[in-house]
């Protein structure tokens, strides 16, 4: 490996924008441009591999050709749909793009629960109707909101929410009652004994196997009458079909960002009950986002260069980035 000139394999794909500082990464390094029919035959001689195109599945199948591969960055926070396990077995050090999505999805959680309980949604249906409908909405200091995941987005959320006035508590691995951004953390091991007095359910959880289907029937029936289920983490998090059996009743709502099918098939019947709302996994998509992604990763590898180990590391047997108190 050569480290003052690795070569560098760029995952993309046709209708994926280039990284912006393409220009500069092929100064600083020999750049292949891959697509997934093309992987397997980029990789071989690689030192570094940046995953572009998240949405790949190719790297499983092209894995056997990263003969001399060193270092992986993936431009995305979660990992689930990149990890397997030759990748968890091997020495290949995984980056992703921590911090980067932490306050544009904070702010998009801010607007679920400004929208929710100062009813917007309905006041454009009415505005739609042509209806003069005077209501009481409900004062947003005071709610309560117990966060499930309680790394660098979980925590960019408690702390806007907090800012505004909500009560604010996350669930996660380790629990623990002096944490800086949550006051308390509760097991997420143990979700259905921490919800009955919430008002907010906000699901911000990597995917693992030990969080897929964290949020049950059993976990949704805890809820209290009214609560809303906030989902800006992955579809496979919730049991969809017992949440919108919940939504369809009126007991619940939600507003959901991720879902299990990407996009949300058109005979699913959280696009028409009126307590479901749904976008097209866009929280953290803000204007520039991928250029924020592509300053990291040229950042990341300056300093690779250089002769630093590129970091934070992702724990490849857990599929994140280990943060105290998680």
């Amino acid at each position: 490996m050569n480290r003052s000139r690795p070569v560098v394999v760029v995952l993309t794909a046709d209708d994926v924008p280039a990284p912006a500082d393409l220009g500069r990464i092929e100064e600083l390094a020999q750049v292949r441009l891959a697509t997934a029919d093309t992987l397997a035959d980029h990789l071989p001689g690689a030192d570094v591999l940046l995953v572009w195109d998240i949405f790949s599945s190719a790297l499983a199948a092209a894995w056997h050709t990263a003969d001399t591969l060193r270092w992986m960055h993936v431009a995305a926070a979660g990992l689930d749909a990149i990890m397997f396990d030759d990748l968890r077995a091997s020495d290949v050090l995984v980056t992703n793009a921590r911090g980067v999505f932490d306050e544009p999805m904070a702010e998009y959680v801010l607007a679920c629960v400004l929208a929710h309980d100062k009813q917007l949604h309905q006041t454009e249906e009415f505005r739609r109707r042509g209806e003069w409908v005077h209501r009481e909405t409900l004062r947003v200091k005071g709610r309560r909101v117990l966060v499930v995941g309680t790394g660098g987005i979980g925590r960019a959320i408690a702390r806007i929410l907090t800012a505004v006035g909500l009560e604010v508590r996350g669930a996660g691995r380790t629990v623990r009652d002096d944490d800086p951004d949550f006051g308390a953390v509760v097991s997420s091991t143990e979700l259905a004994e921490h919800l009955a007095d919430v008002d907010h359910l906000v699901m911000v959880a990597p995917l693992t196997d030990a969080t897929r289907g964290m949020l049950g029937a059993r976990e949704l029936a805890a809820l209290p009458d009214d609560a809303h289920v906030i989902n800006v983490g992955r579809g496979p998090l919730i049991d969809q079909a017992a949440l919108t059996a919940e939504i369809a009743t009126g007991r619940l709502s939600a507003h959901l960002d991720v879902l299990i099918d990407e996009p949300l098939p058109a005979d699913d019947p959280l696009w028409t009950l009126p307590g479901a709302h749904i976008s097209p996994h866009m929280s953290g998509d803000v204007i520039g986002w991928r250029d924020t992604l592509s300053a990291q990763f040229l950042e990341k590898l300056t300093g690779y260069i250089s002769g630093r180990e590129p970091g934070p590391a992702v724990d490849k047997k857990r599929g994140y980035v280990p943060t105290t108190g998680r």
